[in-house]
């Protein structure tokens, strides 16, 4: 079959007929001044990726084999070529796993090479390459929405503001920024209501994505990516979006690109080129108006009108809708579409290309541009480096307290875990109603109790922080949002009065209950002791979570590691063997035990043991075994878990989303 005239397709003066207007007017008034206009321009881009050879075994290896022959290298896209001006809007339609998002998180600089892949082809902005400066102008829109669910709309887009806008405008101007696009999104409505999440009621699905939206659209991108805006939507709120970020694009000469799986015909007439991916091959590039009549020309034409989505989306499948309709072999059908592609589209957008490069670019790109190839290989695969942050690290360090103390309140003092601590505190209170030193056992077993509940309950509050906000450190680390240092200290910070308070409360309640020294000294000191503890088992939780980050493999880890400490604290066994004895040099249960011991009793203190006998409580088997000296040394001990905990946490958290200034 000969390939179809397609020269039409890279007419780029001309356009397709405009799309309805949208249902919002949009004004791009409410913007700051906007960033110059950037036409976006990917040639024979390349990605390819190593993945484990299920049929390779290390048995059947023989000594010549390289080490490779374990991997396989897959390739994900196949020189795929385009061309996007300003004012425009590209659709990337495709089945699934066509290479759509993968294409698209290459052009908003977010796919890595190195360990993750190998990028190759030329990716240009304004024919320069991707660069710190071309990050900030970029705003990308992930297709799951990573939104703190606590938070309002209007909390989550000024939080946003007071981070990304620059100090050029007061707090005022950056409030104001996130009402305009409160209005421009026509989130007027939902301003207040929660955001929600799977198990909390909030605002519905489109608003939700129109917060996304809104929250990239504050820092007024010159591009704006979106990974599959519309998905689980109804029709009328995918046109609600689709027409607002059309309207963006127009209004503000911004280059808009999105995947998109399979918009209705009203969607599909509205974006002004469109891109066909298949298994990673290109099938058609060029205007969403014209690509009927370029199959047509091809030799495929739907039997029956139909939407043209719904066409594509079944040649990108390799299924003729003509009259030979399942008669057709699938892969026949894709080879021939890739070589019609290869054969004309490709030639006339290089043509177009080498026009453009010629003329200086479209508008706004003036004088600027450079003729030089972004190759990834020359790049290493290293991330690019801002020149500057937006705000100061002391903002950003405030802004993220308000907005974490706002956001976790609610899960911290959650009603079910204070009733659990007030249960366990009122239990404990009554097994050991008004135990005197006649009883010391029972009183050393309910200041061990002490360092093993306030041990785990800490560790697993902790272990969960870095996990749960994986995504949402990544998404907003990826786009300069604020320091690492400036998010971890507000985390660390922001978590005490609230890490601090449920057992502080538990050593009120049970203290006086069962009888320990009524002084205000030995009170103090046995709090003071617990919360040290706590800090400790928290930090050893934030380490934990931030090597592992994941939930389920993070709390074995942390149950393994927090029984190992207790068993070896001195209390359960006293006479450890010498060779795992080491244990209670590093066990926080052993340096707590210890600590609140001599909260209580002193080298002087005597107990009745007997026959009318006195007898020292150092002597007591069960204390002597772990010593009421050395009180400083663990004092010491746990001071530098404190801090060592911490520090291995923020290091772990440096692999995520990182990027330097």
């Amino acid at each position: 079959m000969a390939p179809p005239d397609v020269s039409a397709n890279f007419d780029t003066e001309s356009q397709s007929h405009p799309p309805p207007p949208p249902p919002h007017h949009v004004s791009s008034s409410v913007f700051m001044d906007a960033n110059r206009n950037v036409t976006l321009k990917f040639e024979d881009v390349v990605y390819k990726v190593k993945l484990p050879n299920p049929g390779f075994s290390k048995c059947h290896k023989s000594s010549s084999s390289p080490e490779s022959d374990s991997e396989v290298e897959k390739v994900i896209l196949k020189g795929v070529t385009g061309i996007v001006h300003p004012g425009e809007m590209l659709a990337m339609l495709g089945p699934s796993g066509s290479g759509k998002t993968t294409l698209l998180t290459a052009l908003g600089g977010k796919l890595g090479g190195g360990g993750e892949g190998k990028l190759d082809g030329a990716i240009t902005y304004n024919g320069k390459p991707f660069s710190s400066r071309m990050r900030r102008s970029i705003g990308f829109v992930t297709q799951d929405d990573v939104l703190y669910p606590h938070l309002t709309v209007t909390e989550t887009l000024v939080y946003t503001a007071l981070l990304r806008l620059p100090n050029s405008l007061t707090r005022r101007e950056k409030v104001g920024q996130a009402e305009a696009v409160i209005g421009q999104l026509g989130l007027d409505k939902c301003k207040d209501g929660i955001i929600g999440g799977e198990d909390l009621r909030g605002v519905s699905g489109g608003e939700r994505k129109r917060v996304s939206i809104g929250q990239e659209m504050l820092v007024n991108p010159s591009l704006l990516f979106l990974d599959e805006p519309t998905s689980g939507l109804d029709s009328t709120t995918a046109q609600r979006i689709v027409s607002t970020v059309w309207e963006v694009a127009r209004g503000g000469g911004r280059t808009v690109v999105m995947t998109i799986h399979q918009p209705s015909s009203r969607l599909f007439y509205m974006f002004d080129k469109v891109m066909l991916l298949s298994e990673g091959w290109p099938l058609y590039f060029g205007r969403g108006g014209d690509v009927m009549e370029y199959f047509e020309k091809a030799g495929y034409v739907p039997r029956v009108p139909m939407n043209p989505s719904d066409f594509l989306l079944d040649l990108a499948n390799g299924v003729s809708s003509g009259e030979n309709e399942g008669q057709e072999d699938p892969v026949k059908v894709k080879e021939a579409l890739v070589s019609a592609y290869k054969a004309n589209l490709a030639e006339k957008l290089k043509s177009e290309l080498q026009v453009h490069q010629e003329t200086g670019g479209a508008a706004g790109g003036g004088g600027e541009i450079v003729q030089e190839r972004d190759r990834t290989t020359s790049r290493g695969g290293k991330k690019q480096q801002y020149s500057g942050w937006p705000t100061t690290w002391w903002q950003q360090f405030t802004i993220l307290i308000s907005r974490g103390l706002k956001e976790r309140k609610y899960e911290s003092f959650s009603g079910l875990k204070i009733f659990q601590v007030l249960a366990v505190a009122i239990l404990c209170g009554l097994l050991w109603w008004q135990s005197s030193a006649a009883n010391l056992q029972d009183q050393i077993g309910l200041l061990f109790f002490y360092s093993g509940f306030w041990g785990f309950y800490p560790l697993f509050e902790a272990i969960f922080t870095f996990p749960q906000e994986r995504r949402m450190l990544m998404k907003e680390r990826s786009s300069g949002m604020y320091k690492l240092s400036s998010y971890f200290m507000s985390r660390i910070v922001g978590d005490l009065p609230m890490s601090l308070v449920l057992p502080t409360v538990f050593v009120i309640i049970t203290y006086f209950m069962v009888g320990f020294k009524p002084t205000p000294a030995h009170f103090f000191h046995t709090l003071a002791v617990l919360l040290y503890s706590v800090l400790v088992a928290s930090g050893l939780g934030l380490a934990i979570g931030a090597l592992v980050m994941d939930q389920k493999n993070a709390t074995i880890m942390g149950s393994i590691i927090m029984l190992a400490f207790l068993l070896a604290s001195g209390y359960y066994v006293q006479h450890v063997p010498p060779f795992i004895a080491w244990i209670k040099y590093i066990s926080i249960g052993q340096h707590t035990y210890k600590l609140l011991l001599g909260s209580q009793f002193a080298d002087d203190d005597v107990y009745p043991c007997g026959d009318g006998k006195m007898c020292l409580v150092g002597d007591y088997p069960a204390i002597k075994s772990v010593g009421l000296d050395g009180q400083a040394v663990s004092a010491v001990a746990l001071l530098v878990m404190i801090v060592g905990y911490r520090l291995v946490a923020y290091l772990a958290l440096m692999r995520i989303g990182e990027v330097k200034k």
